[in-house]
């Protein structure tokens, strides 16, 4: 099991290792989308680039980035994700919408 802490929501939620974390995001009612996302959204297929989370602790817990992750996030921190394309593995830290 992995605990995902949602830092500015100060929630915790508990996920099955392996679990999207867009899904578990808003499965349990956390906002990932700024206003242009969540008009524009693909519905987590990683193709909008619009769920940019960044991982403030346990980035060592998730999956690797996806090669779309590192040419849609090419110009950001090495500590930001695409929640779709996510899987996390053990305890996490996350801060939505940098």
């Amino acid at each position: 099991m992995a605990n995902i802490k949602f830092v500015k929501e100060n929630q915790e939620v508990i996920a099955a290792d392996g679990a999207n974390l867009r899904l578990k995001a808003l499965e349990n009612r956390i906002d990932l989308y700024t206003f242009s996302g969540k008009m524009m959204n693909c519905g987590g297929i990683g193709q909008c680039g619009t769920c940019i989370v960044e991982i403030v602790e346990g980035s060592e817990n998730l999956s690797p980035r996806t090669d779309f992750e590192n040419r849609k996030l090419k110009k950001k921190p090495e500590n930001y994700r695409l929640a779709c394309q996510a899987m996390v593995n053990g305890e996490v830290s996350v801060k939505t919408k940098p």
